[in-house]
């Protein structure tokens, strides 16, 4: 009789009932095969193996979202930059053009040609100013050069808009005093502000509402002018007069016809008066004709 060879279970003659061949599933005698076990740890691990390529593909494709967030957003939040950017130009070439005044910089003022008060002549005094109005400011004991019947009605002008309310973005004062042949002349109230409504003080009328508001205005018949605008940038006393809807040029202020000589800051100012810029606390003189007077100068009062 043959002998076993160990139980492999691979040769003939190896089964338990003599040479016959094993039963399949049967106890060969010997040590039991190993091949089943083996390939399931080798599925097991193929498993785990499978799983952890899975885990780091899910990984990869959370990181990639990630990033194409963290794109999106900069780009959104670039693209909200563009357009505040593109609005502030907009803005500022709209308030800068259309009234034939010179486009200025955000640098500031354009430079102006002055002159000496020596080259005007001999200068008739100064008349009594009047009593302070209701911003602290003299009032003109005269009529007013104009009515406000031109004055625009909330339509834009020269790039200026009327708004429900005051801008204080950019918020500074200038003062205008006119004289026409020797005589003085009123800058009115309300000018800029379509649907006035006069509030009474202790000293005189003062516009506290309206319609709208333009960013260049009045609210007492002192010659203080307002300027509050959304933007900061170098408004003109051609932008005014246009908003008060009267002329204003070498020849003519509103409906006073004549020479036209202009003062800034108690000097001389060479130039189209339509040109001359608002800046803080300046003080323009315009008088049409002569005599020629000498320059006012006032004291602005705190919060002007």
């Amino acid at each position: 009789m043959a002998k076993g060879t160990g139980g492999s279970g691979h040769g003939p003659g190896n089964g338990a009932n003599g040479g016959g061949p094993a039963k399949p599933g049967a106890a060969s005698g010997g040590t039991p095969k190993p091949g089943p076990a083996k390939s399931g740890r080798t599925r097991a691990g193929g498993s785990k193996a499978r799983g952890a390529a899975a885990r780091a593909r899910v990984a990869e494709m959370r990181a990639q979202e990630a990033a194409r967030k963290r794109r999106r957003t900069w780009l959104t939040w670039i693209g909200a930059g563009v357009i505040a950017v593109a609005a502030a130009v907009a803005i500022t070439l709209a308030v800068t053009s259309g009234s034939g005044s010179p486009a200025s910089t955000a640098s500031g003022t354009p430079k102006l040609k002055l002159a000496s008060l020596s080259t005007l002549g001999t200068l008739k005094p100064l008349p009594s100013p009047g009593a302070s109005g209701s911003e602290g400011v003299p009032v003109p004991p005269a009529p007013a050069l104009a009515g406000t019947a031109t004055v625009a009605t909330g339509k834009t002008v020269d790039g200026i808009s009327c708004n429900t309310g005051e801008q204080v973005a950019f918020h500074i004062h200038a003062h205008l005093t006119v004289f026409v042949n020797g005589a003085a002349r009123q800058v009115p109230a309300a000018i800029g502000i379509p649907g006035a409504q006069a509030t009474k003080t202790a000293n005189g009328p003062f516009i506290a509402s309206g319609t709208c508001f333009y960013w260049l205005h009045t609210h007492a018949p002192d010659g203080i002018i307002h300027i509050e605008s959304p933007v900061q940038r170098t408004y003109t006393l051609g932008n005014f007069f246009d908003i008060w809807g009267q002329p204003l040029g070498p020849d003519q202020v509103g409906p006073a016809r004549g020479t036209v000589t202009a003062l800034y800051n108690g000097q001389v100012y060479r130039g189209n008066p339509r040109n001359i810029p608002l800046e803080k606390h300046a003080q323009i003189q315009l008088e049409v004709g002569k005599p020629l007077i000498s320059p006012a100068s006032i004291t602005f009062p705190n919060g002007l």
